[in-house]
């Protein structure tokens, strides 16, 4: 049979390989510590979970959806109009999604026609690039390099794409790159959008996840943004929920407009119950939200401190879960290096090309265990031997149990 070229070079091919390694040591007996895939440990607020359970135990709740609670909308507006005093309309300005993943993969069948160019950050998360590729999208890729702080140059887009430009997909605090983007920016954004006619999918899902002091404020608080574009948030990261995929597109009312058209042949909607326990987490005690970004703030610490002190030079990372990390030398192959630290050491990373060609000569980590299992990870990269203080490439190996 003859199938789609639409997933060509877009596989999960390196996550099946690691998934298949992972397999195997642990058939071994070995200790795997999984520092690849960004699902958040920690647990939900229990206000929340209580909210959860309560309303799972009412029948009317496994209805069909069909549509959002006008009660969810509400708590969405209410919570960017207090955390950023971005003022957005419930009826016309919020929908649901399940997850922001959902709305940055949809989005582009209401806006992008076969052949049209789409502006990707690289490295970008994996949808930022699948979403347009499935709607038949020109992929136009705006490097995030360290040379320039990883913040997209606008500046550096041939005016001629940028005219041809549908479309422009941002996130900041970023994944996998780990930074935030100087106000500035959100500015020059805008401007850019405005001036190309381009629309902008700003997705901010690591608003809460922001380190030493930063306070990371909202796309559609800048001047002129409602008019070019739609921001992605998301319950998974700020409220530990990423399992129940809640999310929001807001904004620009024409998106929004055609995403939910899309999205009503599609799906529908929330479970009830989720919608619900959404509600309470956006309504209620926001302390949970504190401890959430202060747990990671102090992985961090303890993890790229840990690295820094082996001689594996980390920069670090200014928000979200994540370390974004120079190979070590003697190593120019991501894969390579990825597979030969889950031989050793039993630990697992992504090979930083996965998220897109200037990801080459990266790994990406995520800091999604307690600071124990960190720093038996640190523990475990030291004795093998492949990270030495003077760069050197040693010898090293791993048998039976990694933490023995």
């Amino acid at each position: 049979m003859t199938l789609s070229n639409r997933l060509d070079g877009h596989s999960s091919g390196v996550f099946s390989r690691l998934a298949e390694k992972r397999r195997l040591l642990q058939a071994r007996g070995v200790d795997v510590i999984d520092l690849s895939i960004g699902t958040p440990d920690l647990p939900p607020a229990e206000h929340v979970v209580e909210a959860l359970r309560e309303a799972t135990l009412d029948p009317i709740n496994y209805r069909y959806a069909i549509t959002d609670r006008p009660e969810l909308r509400e708590a969405a507006a209410r919570w960017y109009q207090r955390r950023f005093s971005v003022a957005l309309n419930p009826d016309t300005q919020i929908t649901s999604l399940l997850g922001s993943q959902d709305g940055l993969a949809h989005l582009h069948m209401a806006v992008i026609d076969p052949g049209d160019v789409v502006l990707v950050p690289d490295p970008g998360y994996p949808i930022f690039a699948m979403g347009p590729r499935l709607a038949g999208a020109q992929l136009y890729p705006m490097p995030q390099s360290r040379e320039n702080d990883y913040i997209i140059d606008l500046k550096a887009i041939p005016e001629a794409i940028a005219r041809r430009a549908r479309l422009m997909v941002v996130s900041y605090p970023n994944n996998p790159v780990a930074v935030v983007a100087p106000e500035s920016f959100y500015r020059d954004l805008v401007e850019f959008a405005h001036r190309y006619d381009v629309a902008v999918l700003y997705d901010n899902a690591y608003c809460e996840l922001a380190f030493d002091g930063r306070v990371i404020g909202s796309f559609l608080s800048t001047p002129g943004a409602m008019d070019v574009g739609v921001e992605f948030n998301s319950l998974s990261k700020t409220y530990n929920l990423s399992g129940c995929r809640v999310g929001f597109a807001l904004g620009n009312e024409q998106l929004i407009s055609k995403l939910v058209a899309v999205k009503s042949h599609i799906d529908y909607g929330i479970f009830p119950a989720l919608q619900i326990a959404a509600e309470e987490a956006l309504n209620g005690p926001q302390d949970s939200v504190a401890v959430t970004r202060d747990t990671y703030q102090r992985r961090r610490d303890a993890f790229v401190g840990g690295l820094n002190a082996l001689g594996w030079k980390v920069d670090l990372p200014q928000a979200t879960m994540f370390a974004w990390v120079r190979l070590p030398e003697g190593y120019a192959d991501a894969e390579q290096f990825a597979f030969d630290l889950m031989d050793k050491t039993g630990v697992i990373v992504v090979p930083g090309d996965s998220f897109g060609a200037c990801g080459a000569g990266y790994v990406r980590i995520a800091l999604v265990q307690d600071e124990a299992k960190l720093n038996e990870a640190v523990e475990r990269i030291a004795r093998s031997g492949l990270i030495a203080g003077d760069g050197l490439i040693a010898s090293g190996g791993l048998s039976g149990r990694a933490g023995a």
